[in-house]
């Protein structure tokens, strides 16, 4: 059985930095793509970032420059380093494993539980 378990979230001055952490276990992590999302309230959940087996990324217009995902195979873990964060960055980051090893994204039904990242203006 997969699982994801993000880490990281929390409160931080527009400006600011963060970096969330997901480790992954019960699966052959080097040969999956893996996303981060994010849910503000009352909006949909949006693909922010994604890193496929080649190292190739994918990020969500609004935050190009600002965020990078780096993956370590050896340590099953894929990490959001978010920096400039803004308020409108503000929503529950949840990890995800991807269905294919490549690019673009197609993630699976398999979701961490989030973690809240809160910016204040």
């Amino acid at each position: 059985q997969v699982q994801l378990v993000e880490s990281g979230g929390g409160l931080v001055q527009a400006g600011g930095s963060l970096t969330l952490s997901c480790a992954a276990s019960g699966t052959v992590f080097s040969v999956n793509s893996m996303g981060w999302y994010r849910q503000a309230p009352g909006k949909q959940r949006e693909l922010v970032a994604a890193i496929s087996v080649g190292y190739t990324t994918m990020y969500l217009e609004s935050v190009k420059g600002r965020f990078t995902i780096p993956r370590d195979n050896g340590k099953n873990m894929v990490y959001l380093q978010m920096n400039s964060l803004k308020p409108e960055d503000t929503a529950v980051y949840y990890c995800n494993i991807g269905r294919f090893s490549a690019l673009p994204y197609r993630p699976s039904n398999t979701w961490g539980q989030g973690t809240q990242v809160t910016v204040s203006s």
